[in-house]
């Protein structure tokens, strides 16, 4: 019980930075896969990466169903142990891999048939159109595979336990990396398979990563003891899960749609903003993967203490990790603001003159001006670390929807019929400062409403006892 025992006692910034920092490397690993996936496909041809560029949508669909119940199911077992019901805390965790398992078989129907309309409805070139189902049909159709593993990083980072998650995150990547370019461009006795092989090389990293998720989950771990041949659904689990799961998944879920509408927009003026938009997505992993991986180390901290009704370590926990995310994020700001150009090149032919300064003509101005919001992204994702461990995971959905449906498309849409394509891009500092106002009352509603109490009920029965 040791790694349980220790989030409600260990010295709180290095408890929290020992817990990130396994995350926040398989997460800086995983940045740069897919950094260099993008790379490879540039490489391979502009049209590859107009078709990734288009199923990103349904790749983020996957990560939202698979993070947001990962998420669910982290929160819950981390509040149980910190109240002390070690039954119900195993139950949370074997009811992940359940759901994990049913979220896989429903992206294979996704990946093989719903794709296909989905991506026409954008009215790509054929070329285009080709490759992004060709893409669809392997790396959204075998997402079982990454669905498992994340739920499996899930359950060992609620107990503490980062090691084993970030071995899975590193060891996927690498074999990725490794197998990208000999089946893209069909190196030695590979086959060429262009965009095909990217999809691939994904899966098989996916499916390393599984295996040893599986073996971390259930031999290596000694905190929960998880028997699925015992396994019996639970209905109150389900919704337990879920009342943090549910709002984390439509979060993430309109990020898929943001990205979506935000494609149509740009395609009506060229398919280079459409890979400007791509580009974007896979170079501000770098910056967010570091504050998405302290947030993995923060929560099941923040759960646990919120579970056993001690404020103090909970907010100690809140303002350390706050203070982390801002300074990641301005550095982030930074490099965005100095080095863009240089970024953008690493995903064009530098023999094609004419691609390269339409890549910079577009890209340039785009990812300086989406950058001014990365020190607003920081409050808002520990906002919602401190809403999901608290178990107010609808507080997050609220946030998200306002910033990423409510209020980006439509200034997207406007600035781009008012004034042209480069002031689309301003649409992205003025969602998150939105977002910025709307996580605060909320987060001060919660603390008037509870959070301030925590930790009297357990002072006013010792008094009267």
């Amino acid at each position: 019980m040791e790694e349980q025992n220790k989030m409600g006692s260990a010295r709180m910034g290095p408890l929290i930075f020992s817990m990130a920092l396994p995350a926040i490397i398989s997460m800086l690993i995983n940045a740069l896969y897919n950094i260099v996936d993008s790379i490879f496909v540039a490489q391979y041809s502009q049209s590859a990466l107009a078709a990734v560029s288009l199923v990103f949508p349904l790749q983020s669909l996957v990560i939202a169903i698979g993070v947001g119940t990962g998420v669910g199911v982290n929160s819950l077992i981390a509040r149980r142990l910190g109240e002390k019901r070690q039954l119900h805390a195993e139950s949370a965790a074997e009811h992940g891999i359940m759901l994990s398992v049913i979220g896989g078989v429903a992206f294979l129907l996704i990946g093989f048939v719903l794709a296909n309309p989905f991506l026409a409805a954008f009215k790509p070139g054929e070329e285009i159109l080709t490759q992004a189902q060709q893409y669809s049909h392997i790396a959204v159709g075998l997402s079982i595979f990454v669905m498992i593993s994340i739920m499996c990083e899930k359950i060992q980072q609620s107990t503490g336990n980062m090691i084993i998650p970030m071995v899975q995150g590193l060891v996927g990547a690498i074999i990725n990396i490794i197998l990208d370019p000999l089946l893209i461009f069909g190196i030695g006795p590979f086959p060429e398979m262009g965009v095909q092989g990217a999809a691939l090389a994904t899966v098989i990293g996916q499916i390393i990563g599984m295996l040893i998720g599986l073996w971390g989950a259930f031999f290596h771990q000694k905190i929960l003891k998880m028997d699925m041949r015992k396994f019996k659904w639970r209905a109150q689990t389900v919704r337990d899960i879920y009342r943090v799961g549910l709002p984390g998944i439509v979060m993430q879920s309109v990020a898929s749609v943001m990205t979506a509408g935000l494609n149509r927009i740009l395609i009506d003026f060229s398919q280079i903003a459409v890979n400007v938009l791509g580009i974007y997505f896979k170079l501000q992993t770098f910056v967010f993967m570091p504050v998405f991986g302290l947030n993995q180390g923060a929560l099941p901290v923040m759960g646990y203490n919120y579970g056993a009704r001690n404020k103090k370590r909970l907010f100690g926990a809140y303002k350390i990790s706050l203070a982390a995310a801002v300074v990641i994020m301005t550095v982030g700001l930074v490099i965005f603001q100095t080095m863009t150009d240089h970024m953008l090149m690493l995903f064009v032919d530098r023999t094609d003159a004419a691609a390269a300064q339409e890549m910079l003509a577009v890209g340039v101005p785009a990812l300086k001006t989406i950058s001014w919001s990365f020190i607003g992204a920081a409050f808002g994702i520990i906002n919602s670390t401190m809403f999901q461990a608290t178990a107010r995971g609808m507080n997050s959905l609220i946030v998200s929807v306002c910033r990423q449906l409510v209020i980006i498309l439509p200034a997207a849409w406007m600035l781009g019929k008012l004034v042209g394509l480069q002031a689309i891009w301003y649409a992205f500092p003025i969602a998150e400062m939105a977002a910025f106002f709307i996580s605060y009352a909320l987060l001060w509603k919660d603390y008037r409403s509870e959070l301030q109490y925590l930790g009297m009920e357990k002072a006013g029965k010792e008094g009267k006892a």
